[in-house]
């Protein structure tokens, strides 16, 4: 599940902001909750979450944490926190653990799995 560049990763988050860090590791556990086969790597300065293909990334921001989604465009916005206007692309921010349930975050990434 972890190799050296994610442990590293995460690491040099927890020096700069363990708010910030607590949220990507509820994100990390959430999705291996959801996706056990789940892999991740370091990429673009975040994390890059794959089963068959990419389906997901977390990158850490100085304010808040960002869940995108490479295929965004082609997930249904139910809840309507998915942001971006690019061609494909689409994130949404959390601000707070209370994020993660309150902008119905398992259901975009059960979503981007079935989609990548």
């Amino acid at each position: 599940m972890s190799d050296a560049k994610v442990a590293s990763l995460l690491h040099d988050l927890a020096l700069l902001d363990v708010e910030r860090l607590a949220v990507v590791e509820a994100v990390r556990t959430l999705i291996y909750s959801l996706l056990p086969s789940a892999t991740e790597r370091v990429m673009y300065g975040g994390l890059l979450f794959a089963t068959q293909a990419d389906f997901c990334g977390i990158f850490a921001y100085q304010k808040h944490v960002s869940v995108e989604f490479g295929r965004g465009c082609d997930l249904s916005d139910v809840a309507g926190v998915l942001e971006g206007g690019g061609k494909f692309r689409r994130h949404i921010k959390l601000f707070s653990l209370k994020d993660i349930e309150d902008k119905s975050l398992a259901q975009y990434i059960v979503q981007a799995e079935k989609i990548a």
